[in-house]
């Protein structure tokens, strides 16, 4: 009986640390999920202007002759 429950103790504690673990982990995956969140943002925000600075210069462009 105290065998089982020492083992039981031990597999306790050994979830209790993979959830810190885990939890650690998740935080870190967060932040990291942030930045690239903010970065995509940056670079969606990067294709609107150059796409916008295109349209101008195409605009510019003289009609082509049939």
């Amino acid at each position: 009986m105290v065998n089982e429950l020492n083992a039981l103790e031990s597999k306790i504690a050994q979830v209790a640390a993979l959830c810190r673990t885990l939890r650690a982990e998740n935080g870190a995956l967060q932040l990291k999920l942030t930045a690239a969140e903010s970065e995509k943002a940056g670079l969606v925000q990067r294709m609107c202007e150059a796409r916008e600075r295109l349209e101008q210069i195409a605009g510019q462009l003289p009609e082509a002759k049939a």
